[in-house]
């Protein structure tokens, strides 16, 4: 009678379990060099059911690889006298550095479009933050401003359909990073997604910084900016005075 109990008691723990997302990278630091041309990041993992029962529906993920976020103020030119000046501008405060998701169908097809605004599953739902009252119009306009030159730049990315699941337990997906992209803090975030619903999620840390001569020089820049300043200005004098020199010469 008590094993009995004791098998209904593990039945009901194991049904009432969440599903969970177990993930791994290929690589949690990307090092950026001068001979730095891009690196391609595989994110994957398993699902793991409650009780181990693996549904007969397929599974629906997105991978979003984002960071670090910044403030940006995008400026609008115009042609005044025959010369393009800054003539408008608006502040975004919180901007990805880069931002890249990868799903399994197109994003529309996953979820409405209140989940996909919670998540921020996708470029076109992105919290921006724009730092002022502008009008709506200006805002939209700017914000398209934005998206098309982070788009431009290999920094903001969707690709549908990039996520592979096999028998719906084993996913994964490759993530480029591109060569201007900023060093900092970034996180792999993936969600399981079914009947338009995100039921599980798990996040795992990367970190893109700097390595060798360019890793001293941005650590001076960023710790010591006066010693780097300086040191800045003598090189200058120095190459100045050397090719005054040798112009002499000649």
């Amino acid at each position: 009678m008590k094993a009995a109990i004791l098998l209904l008691a593990w039945l009901l723990l194991g049904a009432a379990a969440p599903t969970v997302l177990i993930t791994d990278l290929s690589q949690s630091r990307i090092d950026i060099n001068t001979r730095f041309k891009g690196a391609d990041l595989l994110v994957f993992g398993a699902i793991q059911y409650p009780a181990g029962a693996v549904p007969d529906a397929p599974a629906d993920i997105a991978i979003v690889v984002r960071g670090p976020v910044v403030p940006v103020t995008v400026r609008e030119k115009s042609r005044v006298a025959g010369i393009w000046v800054n003539t408008d501008s608006l502040r975004f405060e919180s901007v990805p550095g880069f931002y890249s998701v990868a799903t399994t169908r197109p994003i529309d097809e996953l979820a409405d479009d209140r989940t996909t605004a919670i998540y921020e599953i996708g470029i076109a739902n992105l919290q921006l933050s724009p730092a002022s009252t502008a009008p709506g119009a200006d805002v939209n306009r700017f914000e398209a401003g934005l998206i098309a030159a982070k788009r431009n730049e290999g920094l903001f990315v969707e690709t549908p359909g990039a996520v592979v699941v096999t028998r719906n337990v084993l996913y994964s997906a490759r993530i480029a990073i591109p060569s201007a992209v900023p060093v900092g803090d970034y996180a792999a975030e993936i969600h399981l997604i079914r009947k338009g619903r995100v039921i599980a999620s798990s996040s795992t840390p990367i970190v893109i910084g700097k390595s060798g001569f360019e890793r001293w020089v941005y650590v001076m820049a960023q710790e010591h900016s006066l010693i780097y300043g300086l040191a800045a200005v003598a090189s200058a004098l120095i190459a100045g005075f050397i090719a005054s020199a040798l112009t002499r010469r000649q």
